[in-house]
């Protein structure tokens, strides 16, 4: 199980892609967003994109501000939904839930709409209030979304004595191919919040210029990119601590109804007993995944190690005062150093939290600027 969850140079599409994606390019930090240090450019006219600088407002000032008022204040929009039962090839199960745009016209459309596969963060599913923003969006700009709900995720057990983590790329790249089997003409995105962002960028680094086919542009917002590194912070600090809690009394509570699965691979006991995320991922994370103990689950997984090879046009956007990855462990510099990563770093807004606006009428940054760089790179 898991773990919480100046220009560069263009780089060129691949042959059938959106041209668009070609010119992706960063820009010096705008005086008007004190917020925003690194932002992608310029306009429709030159074919790049531009995101709209973060304002966090006086009244969330600071990362925990930021972190709890995103999962506080974010509301539950109504969204028309359509839930898929779809059966892994070892015999598991996964939840897909799609949101599709209504049918406006009887008429069939002259270019399929394209497609966004959202992935969750830890413990989450795919109608958090996060999600469910993100296909609102999405809808509004013409594309048709799916959310994964991960092995175990979504309101019921999975089948196999096995989960979800930070790394866990396998099902995540079986389901986009059966996507691009079933709808070939539809351009495909994808979205990844926290644990999300990591497993799709790991995805995408393991796929390298093979991406191109199943991928057209994709964003991930508040990445751990350092597993380790995060673990570590879950134990510095009461608010830390306190996240860590909420977060290991899920994961222990669904040991439960998989006991009879569970007890030949993991010291069950001793897993309910867990004082850390650490603890947990050694305990149960790591036997269960073929990992030697939490450290080289933390090695393997940690979508820093993938980044120089993600061809793919991505969006990053991430916090510095994120609390869940020290600042420490942000890797700019190989952010920077791959043209196909375009990269929005701000000073606040935690941990998928990008709220703005006023208390009574908040604004969520991060699901408005992801909608809007896919829906432009999938060509709506």
């Amino acid at each position: 199980m898991p773990r919480p969850g100046a220009e560069t140079p263009d780089r060129v599409a691949s042959p059938g892609k959106d041209k668009r994606l070609a010119s992706v390019r960063r820009t010096a930090p705008s005086s008007r967003s004190p917020s925003t240090s690194v932002a992608v450019a310029a306009s429709p006219e030159t074919q790049t994109f531009s995101p709209r600088p973060f304002r966090p407002p006086a009244w969330a000032p600071g990362a925990h501000a930021q972190t709890l008022a995103g999962k506080l204040l974010r509301p539950r929009p109504s969204i028309r939904l359509r839930r898929e039962r779809w059966e892994t090839p070892d015999g598991d199960l996964l939840l897909l839930d799609f949101a599709d745009r209504p049918v406006q016209d009887a008429r069939p459309p002259a270019r399929p709409a394209p497609l966004v596969l959202v992935l969750h963060g830890l413990e989450g599913h795919a109608l958090r209030p996060y999600a469910l923003l993100a296909y609102q969006a999405l809808n509004a700009l013409g594309v048709d979304a799916v959310g994964l709900n991960f092995r175990g995720c979504g309101g019921a057990p999975n089948l196999r004595p096995r989960s979800y983590h930070s790394g866990e790329t396998g099902d995540p790249r079986w389901l986009l191919e059966r996507l691009s089997e079933r709808w070939p003409e539809r351009p495909l995105g994808a979205l990844g919040f926290s644990l999300g962002g990591n497993v799709l960028l790991k995805l995408l680094g393991e796929l390298g210029s093979d991406g191109a086919e199943l991928l057209t542009a994709a964003v991930v917002v508040s990445v751990p990119f350092d597993l380790a590194a995060g673990a570590d912070a879950f134990e510095d600090g009461f608010m830390m601590r306190a996240y860590a809690r909420l977060f290991l009394r899920s994961l222990i509570g669904k040991l439960k109804p998989k006991r009879s699965l569970l007890e030949p691979l993991v010291a069950l006991e001793a897993a309910a007993r867990a004082p850390t995320i650490r603890a947990f991922d050694d305990l149960v994370t790591a036997p269960l995944h073929g990992f030697r103990d939490a450290g080289h689950y933390y090695e393997s997984c940690s979508s820093v190690r993938y980044l120089e090879r993600v061809r793919v046009p991505t969006l990053v956007l991430h916090s510095r005062d994120d609390p869940f990855l020290p600042a420490a462990a942000l890797p700019e510099a190989a952010l920077r150093a791959n043209p196909a990563l375009s990269t929005v770093l701000t000073d606040r807004g935690g941990h998928v939290g990008f709220v703005e606006g006023l208390p009574w009428a908040p604004r969520f940054w991060a699901e408005s600027e992801a909608a809007r760089f896919l829906a432009w790179g999938l060509g709506r």
